[in-house]
């Protein structure tokens, strides 16, 4: 083995241990969310519920990540922060091995290393038990495979490229749409398949089509690519979503339920906190989110200079660009996490990984790396503090201010006094909204959920089915969207004279009643 490549592997797993202290540190001081506790409470089900686990097992979403935490849930309640931490360590080797094998000079490996270590929003990838850090990995090998196609003309790297879209898509749903924004870009990357002696795009075009061989050549390379690029997407979405209509009667089951992702419940009740505030301005709301991408990533100015004499690479990163103002346009009532920031750093190391030692000017260009490496770590916990979006916002106040975060104490502290009931005595709950206090909970066999048969006769009926029932209280956030709402009591006792109720244990957002 190449002594580099044994320096980058002790490297990677030191690393790895650095960022597992991290995410063990702040998971003691309280810090979750709602994604993570997602994926512990659906694990709990797929591995200890009771009753019909295949829509759990096949339809939580996004399920690629889902899997990757539940790969390590024999830890329990750091599943998720160890799936993190040794994704973005892969994150890095990867990257890092591209690197090595391009160039000797190890500066450009001490900007990665800095970056990965102190770059807040790496950080939050690797510690916070996200699933960043699976979108990370395949939106690099995507533009990675892309790439390699432009140098080698190969449409091999063409297919790993579609097939890593896939599994992209499988991370977050929203990268479908980046879909759009390579349909223009086929064309360009069908010319340059093309033998021709001219390497300027606009010339290339023009040879193309004034000769009726090339056009013919061109129209069948650009339907291929088409063919190669998104036919597997497309079909490996349109099946899944043939899986929601047979097990759910739902084509959008995995992106529209609460059941099956954690993000619908979660994204609306962030925007609805952040605009109820009088002072509540951003440049997320304004279709110029390009500007603020620059902002928080400058380096991404100096891959598009790497790339100045190539048009079609250059519109291919701006691509990333046009799909993240689209997703702002379409989903106006969402706020554009750290993840959509996060892919321009990648995209703009992956750009220099490849031309930065091109570049006869290295000593200008590493003072210039220099510079916005140190600012690019400014404004990566800048971007952060100043969310709109709390679990974003709390991860930088527990990182640099390491005290307690209180965020989940209540849901904990209702956990708790769950945990301390008679183990055989079945509770009522919808995970729609009880997620977090189900994925404290120990004991879920003795909970009867939403995927249960037995659910809709217990919500009926709870005196033959349960002995407890867990409510949502008004000043409950989310307690809209369950029928186990303050409403509740009164329609089933309305129903059922015979019903009796006491009130057992109580905080703001949750009653636990017991059945008499």
């Amino acid at each position: 083995m190449h002594k580099r490549t044994l320096y980058l592997i002790l490297i990677t797993l030191v690393l790895a241990a650095y960022y597992l202290f991290m995410g063990i540190y702040l998971n003691r001081l309280g810090y979750y969310n709602q994604e993570s506790l997602f994926y512990l409470e659906k694990t709990k089900i797929l591995f200890d519920g009771v009753g019909n686990r295949l829509k759990v097992m096949g339809l939580t979403a996004p399920i690629l990540p889902f899997y990757g935490s539940a790969i390590f849930s024999s830890f329990n309640m750091l599943a998720p922060v160890i799936a993190s931490a040794i994704g973005t360590a892969i994150l890095f080797y990867i990257m890092a091995i591209t690197l090595i094998r391009r160039t000797h000079d190890d500066f450009y490996f001490a900007l990665l290393i800095i970056l990965f270590l102190f770059h807040p929003g790496i950080l939050y990838t690797a510690c916070s038990g996200k699933s960043i850090y699976m979108v990370l990995i395949f939106f690099y090998l995507f533009f990675f495979n892309i790439i390699r196609f432009y140098k080698s003309n190969t449409t091999f790297h063409v297919s790993i490229a579609s097939i890593c879209l896939v599994i992209l898509v499988f991370c977050d749903y929203k990268f479908i749409w980046l879909t759009l924004f390579f349909i223009p870009l086929v064309m360009f990357i069908a010319i340059q398949s093309l033998n021709l002696s001219e390497k300027e795009t606009a010339f290339r075009l023009t040879l193309s089509f004034n000769n009726p061989a090339l056009r013919r050549k061109l129209i069948n390379k650009t339907f291929a690519i088409y063919i190669i690029i998104f036919i597997l997407p497309l079909a490996s979405i349109l099946i899944f979503k043939m899986l929601n209509l047979t097990h759910a009667n739902d084509f959008d089951y995995f992106i529209d339920s609460p059941y099956a992702t954690w993000s619908v419940l979660a994204d609306r009740l962030s925007f609805d906190q952040a605009t109820s505030f009088a002072h509540y301005q951003s440049s997320e709301i304004s279709p110029l989110v390009t500007a603020s991408i620059a902002l928080f990533c400058p380096m991404i100015v100096v891959a598009i200079y790497l790339f100045r004499h190539n048009t079609y690479q250059i519109l291919t990163i701006l691509a990333p660009f046009a799909f993240v103002e689209f997703l702002q346009i379409k989903y106006d009532k969402i706020f554009l996490s750290h993840e959509y920031f996060l892919i321009f750093l990648i995209l703009a190391l992956l750009c220099i990984i490849f031309r930065a030692h091109t570049l006869k000017q290295q000593g200008a260009l590493k003072v210039v790396l220099s510079v916005l490496v140190l600012v690019q770590l400014y404004t990566g916990y800048a971007f952060l503090k100043k969310s709109f979006l709390s679990e974003e916002r709390n991860f930088v106040k527990v990182l640099f201010n390491p005290t307690p975060d209180d965020s989940q104490a209540e849901n904990r502290e209702m956990a708790d006094y769950i945990n301390s009931l008679p183990k055989d005595e079945p509770i009522l709950m919808d995970d729609a909204i009880a997620y977090p206090i189900i994925s404290f909970t120990n004991h879920i066999e003795r909970l009867t959920l939403p995927y249960q048969e037995t659910y809709l006769s217990a919500s009926e009926a709870p005196e033959h089915y349960v002995h407890y029932i867990l409510i949502a209280t008004e000043n409950n956030p989310l307690t809209g969207y369950t029928q186990l709402n303050n409403k509740y009591i009164p329609a089933i006792k309305h129903s059922d004279n015979n019903l009796n109720l006491q009130k057992i244990y109580e905080t703001d957002s949750w009653i636990l009643y017991k059945v008499l």
